[in-house]
């Protein structure tokens, strides 16, 4: 084990609604959607049609430039509802599941016997290729290129993340023939981050065969992309791909069983669930699959697949990603407040001490979705650094995405972030501004650009 890397830099914000360390259900939805639109990088070419029957593993779509790239169902069931965009794009396929599933047989095999071929097909046949993310720009993974090294982090300290340890703990063969299996896509190793907080009490600190280091610090120390900056930060022309442990999992359980395996506990969380706790569910269950944990009768709540800062806001119609193991669950903000921010005093949390917070360090935040305010001039302030651990200047590197000056991003640090990386920074601007989507548009304009 190498030694700990110590963060100074970051922020956990204090929010209410954390789920508690027991399956409250199992969700089976009659209904379960799969959707190219998680994957970024995928183009999508429909491979079947509403009535068809598919099984657990059968593929479902197929990237156009790359049709080895497929994405697969996670259940069987009947096609019942092909579901399109503006311009006909395609956003989901819907899978009336069976009351028994049924699976496609890959074939169980032995990762530390099979050759980097062998794994690099299974992956393909079964979808769990598009577990994979490439960097830079956190896109598909190209199966053609041979990446300097993969990168796991075995923690999330987001938001009312899932427990790492309640949800895959019981999952170490499988993590284990997952790495297996990935450390013969690279010579760089499969390198494993773990909390130093409690390293020891962890299953993950015995996997074999991975290269194991452990960061201690606040948000975003789970993030994988500050980890990668502080292991080996990524220079113009390399390239690594990372991978949740989530789906890590996933990877192991495929080769020891045959089979695509895609269940998980999932978090329910936020200040207006009822109750928060885990389920079993699988990545494309409806939002509505866990109404007992919320009331909308007043529709007022926001519905995120992910955590606070990062998900994607799917409404209640929408459905849980395919990266995703957490439901947030927010008020929406809607009410203005009297004397605003004149106030005297306010049960908020300020990350500047601007309130009282600070005196109550252990207390959580019943926090919604109100921005008290709305986007200001651009500020030239510190804050940004404050948040972000990473060797690069965020704000410098914010106003070249703005200004789309490809030599300043690279100069400032593009190839090392994405969007995520940036979500304590967009939480903090006293400017209000979406940064996230900021540098997402950067990202967007150098993969057109630099093609």
């Amino acid at each position: 084990m190498s030694n700990n890397i110590d963060l100074k830099k970051g922020l956990d914000i204090p929010i209410s609604g954390a789920a508690a360390l027991s399956v409250a259900s199992t969700v089976t939805p009659d209904i379960v959607a799969v959707k190219p639109t998680d994957v970024k990088g995928l183009l999508p070419r429909l491979l079947v049609r509403e009535g068809d029957r598919v099984l657990a593993g059968s593929p479902v779509f197929a990237d156009k430039k790359n049709p080895d790239i497929l994405l697969t169902s996670p259940v069987s069931g009947t096609v019942a509802q092909v579901v399109r965009g503006d311009k006909r794009k395609l956003l989901a396929v819907l899978v009336k599941a069976d009351a028994n599933q049924e699976y496609v047989d890959f074939g169980a095999k032995d990762p530390a016997k099979a050759s980097s071929e062998e794994i690099k097909e299974a992956l393909l046949k079964s979808g769990l290729w598009t577990a994979f993310v490439q960097r830079p720009y956190g896109i598909m993974a190209d199966p053609a290129i041979t990446p300097k090294a993969i990168f796991v982090s075995a923690f999330n300290t987001a938001p009312l993340a899932a427990d790492t340890e309640f949800v895959l703990g019981d999952q170490f063969a499988a993590i284990q023939a997952g790495v297996k299996a990935l450390s013969k896509l690279t010579e760089g190793g499969v390198h494993v981050s773990i909390n130093n907080a409690n390293c020891a009490a962890s299953p993950f600190h015995k996997l074999e065969g991975a290269v194991l280091h452990t960061f201690s610090g606040k948000h975003p120390a789970g993030n994988v992309g500050v980890q990668i900056s502080h292991i080996s930060p990524i220079k113009k022309g390399e390239t690594v791909w990372t991978m949740s442990l989530l789906l890590l999992a996933a990877v192991g359980k495929l080769f020891t069983t045959g089979k695509l395996d895609l269940t998980r506990k999932v978090a329910v969380t936020g200040p207006v669930a009822k109750n928060p706790a885990y389920v079993e569910a699988l990545p494309g269950t409806p939002v509505k699959a866990f109404a007992k944990f919320y009331d909308n009768a007043a529709g007022d709540v926001r519905f995120i697949s992910g955590d606070a800062l990062t998900g994607e806001n799917v409404t209640e119609d929408g459905y849980l990603g395919f990266y995703d193991n957490q439901i947030t669950l927010l008020h929406e903000g809607t009410e203005r407040e009297w004397f605003g921010w004149a106030k005297p005093i306010r049960n908020k949390f300020s990350s500047q001490r601007s309130y009282f917070s600070w005196l109550c360090p252990n207390k959580k935040y019943d926090m919604n979705t109100n921005l008290n305010g709305g986007p200001r001039a651009f500020l030239m302030s510190d804050v940004y650094g404050k948040v972000l651990p990473m060797d690069i200047f965020p704000i410098y590197l914010v106003k070249a995405c703005m200004a789309k000056d490809i030599e300043k991003m690279e100069k400032f640090g593009i190839y090392e972030v994405l969007p995520e990386d940036f979500a304590l920074v967009e939480y903090v601007d006293p400017s209000k501004n979406d940064i996230q989507s900021i540098i997402a548009e950067g990202i967007d304009y150098m993969i057109k650009e630099m093609a």
